[in-house]
């Protein structure tokens, strides 16, 4: 799914990972990127992460909304979830970020569910420099 500007894959792919790398500093646990474009024609990506309590998911959801604007990317369309911080969506129109507390993302199983998506590399920041 594109916006009037023709959003790029390879723009969504950079903007996942930033996301991706926010959660990753906020202590987002198990973090994934899923192509799911293929399967799911409105939106291209997929990142997953978890938190262990809801102030963490919160928390990571501002550290995504900020880096990703910071890196020019788009605003979130919409997020739901903020009231009780168990399941946090961010509609971003060509991704999606969910970030769940732990015991949620166990019971929802998206990873699982979404098995036979594929997955998108990243790195977190600075790990090479700090060779991991």
């Amino acid at each position: 799914m594109s916006t009037p500007e023709q959003i790029t894959l390879d723009q969504v792919r950079t903007w996942c990972r930033i996301a991706a790398g926010a959660c990753w500093e906020k202590g987002g646990e198990d973090t994934v990127i899923l192509s799911v474009g293929e399967t799911l024609s409105i939106v291209d990506a997929f990142v997953i992460t978890a938190g262990t309590n809801p102030r963490q998911v919160r928390t990571m959801s501002e550290e995504v909304e900020e880096k990703v604007k910071q890196a020019g990317g788009p605003a979130p369309r919409r997020i739901e979830g903020l009231d009780d911080a168990r399941w946090v969506l961010m509609d971003y129109g060509d991704f999606v970020v969910h970030i769940l507390l732990d015991e949620a993302r166990d019971f929802y199983q998206l990873d699982r569910l979404w098995s036979d998506a594929q997955r998108w590399d990243w790195e977190p920041p600075g790990a090479r420099a700090a060779g991991e």
